[in-house]
């Protein structure tokens, strides 16, 4: 479940990040190639992934707006009752984006088989160990130097 839930992570970062749609639709092919997701998995959690991206853009538009408004605040003349309105708001923003955010990983783990979960959270393991061992040949070859 930890590699469904990084796998959903990293489309809400993409989306947040503004890419492409179609980057998208490359980790879900590959998700699919992996474990075997059928057609229609596949278009459910596309359909899922662009469904939250659009609601999370707008989100994420607003919030920067209002960081903005918090920005222009800062100085001599700071208004205490309108620093406060817009952290309120801020922080109303950022918990809709989380909850967004998990109910998209909850309905993505939802779509997967027990069997496709465990081949990713093995794939997942399997990626982990890999990492750590490039990042201790990496330190080990600076420290060579």
């Amino acid at each position: 479940m930890n590699f469904i839930r990084t796998f959903a992570f990293a489309l809400v970062a993409i989306s947040f990040a503004g890419f492409a749609s179609a980057q998208q639709q490359d980790q879900v092919s590959q998700i699919a190639q992996m474990v075997g997701l059928s057609d229609e998995q596949q278009s459910e959690i596309r359909g899922i992934v662009q469904e939250t991206q659009a609601e999370l853009q707008e989100l994420q538009a607003e919030a920067t707006e209002v960081q903005q408004r918090l920005q222009e605040e800062i100085g001599p003349d700071y208004s205490e009752r309108v620093i406060r309105e817009e952290s309120e708001r801020l922080g109303e923003l950022t918990g809709e984006m989380t909850a967004l955010s998990t109910l998209m990983q909850a309905r993505i783990d939802s779509i997967f088989t027990d069997e496709q979960r465990e081949t990713l959270e093995q794939r997942m393991r399997e990626m982990q160990q890999q990492q750590q061992q490039m990042q201790q040949r990496q330190l080990q070859q600076q420290q060579m130097q």
